[in-house]
């Protein structure tokens, strides 16, 4: 074990970390329920889902029955010129659970790409039909939609990830974030920013991008649904397509199955990924409508995207039985008991004067400090106390499994309350 761990740390390259990281990665051994397994036997609860994927906890009958059953069969064949059961049977679900005018959908291999593929079939939309103007898309400061070159140009450019490229990343137009909060009194204040932005640029703007209800890795920001329905009749008016990035938040995460079901609209395309397939294979999928394909398809032209990986055959056998174990679940309680308990529990962080604010919706809780975290404190902190959380910026958030028991989530509440605390102190 100590051999491998050293490998890692001279060779593996990890996410937002330096080459020979001086903090110790944590070994995972295995995984079952709501728990990691680490090296030295202790068993960790998992408030992170695996960067939010992992919905019905770990080494899951259903979903590995799905994987080995595919397995016999095919694990892999190429989506050019050919198709499978697996693909067809969850491009019907996908269909039939999202709004009525999305008739079409392109698998891809993850959310960054997802985000690309809406990207092109918004930008294609106009230019196959003559318009070369349309060559902008308006994001929103604190968005985040992945690490490739096109979902970085529409992330926040001040205070998001990818300052290191922005010479080189298509210059996009950003309005202010959402301020106005989940309930509050709306006031067209709030949208008056984004409607100056898109009356000024509408003619060069393709499409705008939004992550609907919550702000994820760029702040754990959660806004009015009356501001989303606002953008989307916006958008109507200036005749600029709506790109939603339910990557984060789909499949029940908010307390509803996608969360531009809060304010009561449909976008023009949308991207799925992380949940999709209960966080066991890379998969992501691009939804659209009928008169976005046909824009898109003008005077012989074709969406010009293909992954190798595209609908793979095991992830969509083990997204299909994912979306199964969802639909035939009371997630819808089990994600509203979740929300009841962080109310309570993460609520007692108000009481700290290094909290700035406490939000919860759905299976999302977060605690925002007056100031940075320190990782490398925090980590062993958590651990010593049975749980497995991951901050950042000056955030403490989670976003447990839907399956986690009661006495682990309280678990994960108290210990994020007794490390903040002694944080406060340090």
């Amino acid at each position: 074990m100590r051999e491998l761990k050293a490998f890692d740390k001279e060779h593996i390259l990890h996410p937002y970390a330096p080459a020979n990281p001086t903090a110790e990665m944590q070994f995972v051994k295995s995984a079952t329920g709501v728990y990691l397994e680490l090296e030295d036997g202790r068993r960790v609860i998992d408030g992170m889902s695996s960067w939010w994927s992992v919905i019905h906890g770990y080494n899951v009958a259903e979903l590995n029955d799905a994987a080995t059953t595919q397995l016999a069969k095919m694990s892999h064949v190429m989506f050019g010129g050919l198709t499978h059961e697996s693909a067809i049977k969850l491009a019907q679900r996908l269909l039939a659970i999202t709004d009525k005018s999305l008739e079409y959908l392109f698998f891809s291999d993850s959310g960054s790409v997802s985000v690309e593929v809406a990207l092109k079939m918004a930008f294609q939309f106009w230019s196959s039909q003559g318009n070369r103007e349309k060559t902008k898309i308006l994001a929103f400061s604190k968005g985040y939609h992945g690490d490739t070159f096109g979902a970085m140009s529409v992330c926040d450019p001040v205070t998001g990830m990818h300052s290191a490229f922005e010479g080189i990343l298509h210059k996009n137009i950003f309005a202010d974030a959402p301020e106005c909060a989940f309930e509050a009194s709306w006031s067209e204040e709030y949208i008056e920013d984004f409607k100056a932005k898109l009356e000024a640029h509408h003619k060069e703007i393709a499409a705008v991008i939004v992550e609907p209800i919550v702000q994820g890795a760029g702040g754990m920001r959660i806004y009015s649904p009356h501001f989303l329905k606002r953008v989307r009749e916006l958008c109507d008016a200036y005749n600029v397509l709506l790109i939603l990035d339910e990557v984060a938040t789909g499949f029940g995460r908010t307390g509803r199955l996608f969360a531009y079901e809060y304010a009561g609209i449909a976008p023009d395309i949308l991207c799925v990924g992380k949940a999709l397939t209960g966080g066991y294979m890379s998969l992501a999928a691009t939804l659209t409508t009928k008169a976005v394909m046909a824009g898109v398809e003008a005077n012989g032209n074709v969406l010009m995207h293909g992954p190798t990986f595209m609908a793979n055959p095991l992830a969509c056998a083990v997204a299909n039985a994912s979306l199964e174990l969802l639909l035939n679940s009371p997630w819808q309680k089990r994600v509203e008991g979740i929300e009841e308990i962080l109310q309570v529990e993460l609520g007692r962080c108000n009481a700290l004067e290094i909290v700035k604010e406490v939000r919860i919706l759905g299976a999302i809780g977060v605690v925002e400090l007056h100031r940075a975290v320190d990782l490398a404190w925090m980590t062993p902190e958590f651990i010593e106390r049975g749980v497995w959380v991951r901050p950042f910026l000056n955030l403490v958030y989670i976003m447990p499994p839907f399956v986690i028991p009661k006495e682990e989530l309280e678990q994960l509440s108290k210990a994020i309350f007794e490390v903040i605390e002694a944080y406060e102190k340090r």
